[in-house]
């Protein structure tokens, strides 16, 4: 399967900034590329068009960063990636083990504590009373994607900034971001260690849901291996283009800018395409192919 992923994202800047990018593919993906991936950075002023130069680097937790100074004015951020994927959606492992705190790797452990977005402190006895008669493992990752799927309303009117876990817990609405916020905190909470992504998820082989944005979902890690979970749409789903990880959205925002911008145009789409690359007609009426891995089947 090729999925076509694009973008136009346009700013006005009031004075020169500095501008953290994280809107490439992360280099997981590189193998899958068939064309190389573009990344333009303009400034436009009146009817010139001036690119801008970036530096690229690989942060803490290895997603691919572009760091530049834009000039005050109009600033567009443009790209394009073409991907080829098999078209399974997210893997289900129902006998994946929880792994005790002194097993759990180095370099994971950080997943499981509070961060900027996650108070996982505070929280602690709301999960264990909601969730600490649940069996360990799969069961209760699931357990805890599924409440929050089901007590929090999705409605982009409520999305602010400084929204945390335990505001999305006492308002029960959000954006994609609040509801994963909240599950990881409440699987953080029951010792499971889990990190926030954000990505491409377009309408693949469902029906068209609305405009395109970028998405957000979270992994957990279950059986030595990291599992996509998403707690706004808690059923496999195809075509997840990662782009970051990390332990919220602090960590993966798609820009960062040191300094005061206002978004004025945004796009975003992630389409099915075919091998000339013409869109590929959403049906009516498709279920996704979901890789099931049985209990004893679990390859670490």
């Amino acid at each position: 399967m090729l999925i076509r992923a694009e973008f136009d994202i346009q700013f006005h800047l009031p004075a020169p900034l500095t501008v953290i990018a994280m809107l490439r593919l992360h280099p997981s993906l590189d193998p899958c590329l068939q064309e190389p991936e573009t990344l333009t950075i303009e400034h436009i002023d009146l009817e010139t068009r001036q690119q801008l130069a970036g530096r690229e680097y690989l942060d803490g937790f290895g997603n691919r960063c572009l760091r530049f100074n834009a000039p005050g004015g109009a600033l567009r951020l443009a790209g394009s990636s073409l991907v080829r994927v098999n078209g399974i959606a997210d893997e289900v492992n129902a006998g994946a083990p929880q792994h005790p705190i002194d097993q759990i790797p180095d370099d994971v452990l950080q997943f499981l504590l509070g961060s900027r977005y996650c108070e996982v402190d505070r929280m602690l006895e709301i999960a264990c009373g909601l969730f600490g008669s649940t069996p360990e493992g799969w069961q209760r990752a699931i357990t805890i994607r599924d409440w929050v799927h089901n007590h929090v309303q999705f409605d982009y009117q409520a999305a602010r900034p400084t929204k945390t876990a335990l505001d999305v817990f006492t308002e029960r609405i959000g954006v994609c971001r609040d509801f994963q916020h909240l599950a990881i905190t409440l699987t953080r909470a029951m010792n499971i260690p889990a990190r926030y992504v954000t990505g491409h998820l377009g309408d693949i082989r469902i029906p068209y849901s609305g405009p395109g944005d970028f998405s957000a979902w979270y992994e957990v890690y279950l059986g030595g291996r990291w599992w996509s979970m998403d707690a706004r749409h808690n059923v496999p789903r195809i075509g997840r283009l990662l782009m970051a990880v990390g332990r919220d959205a602090t960590d993966v925002a798609i820009t960062t800018s040191f300094g005061s911008s206002l978004l004025t145009h945004f796009y975003v789409e992630s389409n099915e395409v075919d091998e000339a690359g013409e869109k590929v007609a959403l049906p009516l009426a498709s279920a996704p192919a979901t890789a099931t891995i049985p209990p004893s089947g679990v390859t670490i």
